[in-house]
């Protein structure tokens, strides 16, 4: 490959004209599949903690603050193991990094139905690192496969994104019921999903892409796109991980009773789910994706408005603003796929905003708790958290805006390809 980059790789077998082009569509078939069930299983250990929080409390003594911890701890790890995504995808080809931490998700998942806290912490840490990796390569992988279909692919991922955690929501408490109350089992099915996706990304293990990058890693440092980018994944995910976090605790503490907590929950997350899908393929079709994002943030400010200043209907401003993070999580994949130039870009992109957003967004849950437990209002806990609209709505002026980062940061790119498919 000379004179310029390339983003697309064509690794099917030369066997014909006809069976490499139905070799390539039934491995783009495949991709996707696969892309989708390992995107299903990147909320569900996450998100399953917050309906069953009371219980852990309860058995561990945890107060809030303490809780929050838990719950934080592997969005914490999405930032820190975020760097990690764009060397294990050089060296070892994204295929297999994302086998590899589809395993280490596995195993972690297990790993919290043992006894003690110790096993609990670590297995929620192994999974934030799983998870962090996961979420940086998977935006790559449909850049680099599926650029002419971004928008569409981008919405069908962060649609999974948003499903997984949906279905968790919902079915974490029934769960618990049947299991008599045992969370660690109940945390513990969340593994079953988990291995399925394991097994179905096997195939991708026979094609392999290795990259070599010869561009600075840190030239996305210098733009500002991309670190609009940044500012607007991080308060996209402060406010989610947070939200979703203590939602059931603020309705329980308004006179829901948990189950009828985890059914706003889980109701929220369809209306996340919708929007995560809709939004992006939306947004897709316009060059710039400024009006549809700021109307987005515009329904969400509604809700928390709702929210804190009054108490009734509380249901119907938590959908509101969960309807934003649905949303937003869509917006944000497309804007690395959108503003960078090549794939490698995009992972740099993803690796530099995941990083921080998500090593930023972790101190939501922590912070928030840490004000109820000062206030005793949840009110104004949330109050404090509808803060972050404005400087997302900021960042959207510039992530949102028709352009990209400039070629110029980066110099070339070559691939390499390995196909045992045909071997």
């Amino acid at each position: 490959m000379t004179g310029g980059v390339r983003d697309n790789i064509d690794c099917v077998p030369s066997t014909g004209d006809t069976d490499r082009s139905d070799n390539g569509r039934l491995w783009t078939i495949l991709t996707a599949i696969g892309i989708m069930l390992v995107a299903a299983n990147l909320r569900p250990a996450v998100v399953s903690v917050a309906p069953l929080i009371g219980d852990i409390t309860r058995d561990t003594g945890f107060s809030n603050a303490g809780a929050g911890l838990l719950t934080t701890l592997p969005v914490l790890l999405f930032g820190l193991a975020a760097p990690l995504g764009p060397r294990l995808a050089t060296r070892y080809g994204m295929e297999k990094t994302i086998f590899a931490c589809s395993a280490v998700l596995v195993v972690a998942t297990i790993l919290r139905c043992l006894p003690g806290v110790g096993t609990l912490f670590l297995g929620s840490a192994l999974i934030g690192a799983a998870i962090g990796v996961h979420n940086v390569v998977l935006p790559s992988l449909i850049k680099r496969d599926f650029a002419h279909r971004s928008g569409l692919m981008t919405g069908l991922y962060s649609m999974t994104l948003s499903g997984g955690a949906a279905v968790a929501a919902g079915l974490v408490a029934p769960i618990n019921d049947h299991f008599d109350g045992n969370w660690r089992l109940t945390l513990g099915t969340c593994a079953v999903p988990a291995v399925l996706a394991l097994l179905v990304w096997i195939p991708q293990l026979r094609r392999v892409h290795l990259e070599t990058t010869v561009a600075a890693v840190s030239s996305v440092w210098r733009n500002r796109i991309a670190w609009a980018i940044t500012v607007f994944m991080g308060t996209q995910s402060m406010i989610f991980f947070t939200f979703s976090a203590w939602l059931p605790q603020y309705l329980i503490a308004h006179g829901s009773s948990a189950a009828e907590a985890g059914t706003v929950l889980a109701t929220g997350q369809v209306v996340a789910l919708t929007a995560s899908l809709v939004i992006p393929v939306v947004a897709g079709r316009y060059r710039g994706q400024r009006a549809i994002t700021l109307l987005s943030i515009a329904v969400c400010a509604v809700g928390f408005l709702g929210l804190v200043c009054t108490d009734r209907f509380p249901a119907l401003w938590a959908i509101l603003i969960m309807y934003w993070p649905g949303a937003a999580i869509g917006l944000s994949l497309l804007f690395m796929v959108l503003r960078s130039p090549t794939a490698t870009v995009t992972t740099q992109v993803s690796g530099m905003s995941q990083s921080i957003g998500y090593t930023v967004a972790a101190m939501g849950p922590i912070a928030i708790g840490g004000l109820h437990d000062v206030t005793g209002s949840w009110k104004i806990a949330m109050a404090a958290l509808a803060v972050l609209l404005i400087p997302q709505a900021l960042s959207t002026l510039v992530a949102a805006r028709d352009g990209k980062i400039a070629a110029e940061q980066h110099r070339s790119e070559t691939s390499h390809c390995s196909d045992d498919v045909a071997r």
